[in-house]
């Protein structure tokens, strides 16, 4: 699906640019706060599979407004937030308070900390921004110490595939993009689908081990606050979550 086809097409300078949160931070983070996708379904399950974080450094990777840096800190995590954009940095500030470890950072290049500094990695709906996974992984696998686990969750290789017109060869990996609308305005966004063994031989080239493969549920709470789209997410896959590990005996 190519949204960036236009019959009156903007010149350069007035197209929008694309996944610029600059422009729909606000509204982005008001809308996903308390939503289905991610208030009853993507969050929790990110939650969940990160474990017992009590006492434990974690880095969220992405961390956009902070809603689940909170949910990890409320869990009695320390956690360090990192995002490419300083607007969605002041809401997680906001949010958290003055105190808070945030740091504007690229997920594409060097993270600003030492080796081995965080025991678990969350990167909730990120990967698939990144055309090329593997310089992420390996820095992300930098800063876990030994045993230490990454969770990340990416818009599922399937649902990305059928959204695109025509399909595309399923084994390539391929970008698509979609507009999405705040505010009255469309915001084009681009993502990069991948076919699964392409995403699992990446977080293996990286030196992680595979341990959980996650398609979950929504929370039984939303059936009531959203009975229709409930029925559709419950029944149909969105998101597809993965729980890597360094070894234990990881001394690089």
């Amino acid at each position: 699906m190519d949204t960036d086809r236009a019959t009156d097409a903007p010149q350069d300078s007035d197209r929008p640019r694309l996944n610029d949160y600059e422009s729909f931070a606000a509204a982005y983070s008001a809308e996903n706060e308390n939503n289905l996708v991610n208030g009853y379904y993507a969050r929790p399950a990110m939650v969940r599979l990160a474990g017992d974080v009590a006492g434990r450094r974690v880095l969220d990777a992405g961390c956009g407004s902070g809603p689940l840096t909170a949910a990890l800190r409320e869990r009695g995590a320390h956690v360090t937030g990192v995002d490419v954009s300083p607007a969605m940095l002041e809401l997680a500030r906001r949010r958290l308070g003055e105190d808070a470890d945030l740091h504007l950072a690229d997920l594409a290049g060097r993270l600003p900390f030492a080796d081995g500094a965080f025991d678990v990695v969350v990167s909730s709906l990120v990967l698939h921004y990144l055309e090329d996974w593997g310089p992420t992984l390996a820095e992300l696998r930098r800063v876990l110490g030994p045993g230490g686990r990454l969770v990340a969750s990416v818009d599922h290789p399937f649902v990305a595939y059928t959204l695109q017109d025509p399909r595309p060869d399923y084994f390539a990996s391929t970008s698509y993009t979609f507009d999405w609308s705040f505010d009255g305005r469309l915001h084009p966004m681009r993502f990069w689908r991948k076919p699964l063994h392409a995403m699992t031989e990446a977080f293996t080239a990286a030196g992680f081990r595979i341990t959980a493969l996650s398609e979950p549920q929504p929370e039984p709470a939303a059936r009531e606050l959203f009975p229709e789209e409930f029925a559709t997410l419950s029944t149909s896959t969105c998101f597809l979550f993965f729980v890597v590990q360094v070894p234990e005996e990881d001394g690089d």
